[in-house]
Order: structure tokens, then C-alpha cells, then sequence
């Protein structure tokens, strides 16, 4: 019996082991999984975002008829939005442009918004405000989406980069590294107000 010992004793270390790597390994398709959910969430939000900008078009559209520059660039701004092969965003230029061209779309709306100021029969039509509040209430939820999948992706990257995470990375075909939202070019500094 002393003479089987030690091979009991070897073989009850791999099992742990391999149950460890079994569990590790689960935990990071844990992780990955949370990460791509968080993503999609995001991606529902500006879906909702440009789901929502003809409608808004339409509405001032029918009263600043004039403003034809304005509404050229929401047309090209969500253009480059669909535009954009998301099945590779985890490639940091793709992840980059979709950035820009979501705060570009967001910068278009701003103008339309502001545009929207001169017509006071305009803020007062009941689906504008509706729609602005729709448009509002969706800006608050992606940048919400936004802090969540940035926190999953944290998550996610920090395991990815630790060892035993970069053997698993590469052995389970996993991504490496996520991108993560960075805040907009300008928004470190703070606006000037003048009366």
C-alpha cells in the first residue's frame, strides 16, 4: 500500500489541478461572455439613438425648412455609423472609428438641437419634445452602457493580461485585449460661459 502512495499523491495534485484550470478556464468564458453582453447593450443604445434621429428630422424638418446644411450632416454622420463592420470591433482602428463616428452623430444632433431654439413653435410641437426627451433619455442610457461594458472589459482585460489569462487567451481563441470608451476629443476642457 506504501508503495502506491506516492502515485495517490500525484494523481490527486493533477486532479486539483485540472479541476483549478477547468474552473479558471470557465471563469474566463464567464468574463468574456459579460463583456460581449455588455457590448450589445451598448450597441442597443445607439441603435435606439439613430432609430430615433429621422423621426426628429421630420418634425424640424417641417419647420426650418431652411436649414438644409443641418440636415445633411445627421444624414452623413449616421451613414458612417452603419458603415462600420462591427464583427471586428475588438481591433482597436475599427473600435477607434466607431468612436468618432458616434460622437460625430452626436455632434450632428447638438447643431439640429441648437437649430431648434430659433423656432419657438418647434419647441412647443408635442412630438418634438417627445422625441427630444426619447432623444435625452437614450443619451443618458448610453453612457450608462458605455461605463458598464468599460468596467466588464476592465474586468476582462486584467485577467487577459495576468498569467495563467494570456495562456488561455491564446489557447481558447479568446480575444486579448478590449477596447474601451475613452471620453470625446475636447471634453477635458470645460466650457466657456459668457453673459
Amino acid at each position: 500500500m506504501k508503495k502506491y502512495a506516492w502515485l495517490l499523491g500525484i494523481l490527486a495534485v493533477v486532479i486539483i489541478i485540472i479541476m483549478w484550470l477547468v474552473s479558471y478556464y470557465n471563469s474566463f468564458i464567464g468574463l468574456n461572455e459579460d463583456v460581449n453582453k455588455g457590448w450589445s447593450q451598448v450597441e442597443s443604445q445607439y441603435q435606439r439613438r439613430t432609430d430615433l434621429i429621422p423621426n426628429l428630422v421630420s418634425v424640424v424638418k417641417g419647420y426650418a425648412t431652411h436649414e438644409e446644411s443641418v440636415f445633411l450632416g445627421i444624414t452623413e454622420a449616421r451613414s458612417k455609423v452603419g458603415q462600420i463592420d462591427l464583427s471586428k470591433i475588438n481591433d482597436p482602428a475599427v473600435f477607434q472609428q466607431f468612436q468618432a463616428s458616434q460622437q460625430e452623430l452626436g455632434s450632428a444632433l447638438s447643431r439640429l438641437l441648437v437649430v431648434s431654439e430659433a423656432y419657438p413653435t418647434l419647441k412647443a410641437n408635442e412630438n418634438f419634445l417627445a422625441l427630444q426627451s426619447q432623444l435625452e433619455g437614450t443619451e443618458n442610457r448610453i453612457t450608462t452602457e458605455r461605463m458598464r461594458y468599460n468596467e466588464l472589459a476592465t474586468d476582462y482585460n486584467k485577467k487577459a493580461k495576468a498569467i495563467p489569462g494570456t495562456w488561455f487567451v491564446g489557447m481558447a481563441g479568446l480575444p486579448g485585449e478590449r477596447q474601451l470608451f475613452k471620453a470625446d476629443a475636447g471634453a477635458e476642457k470645460a466650457p466657456q460661459v459668457n453673459f
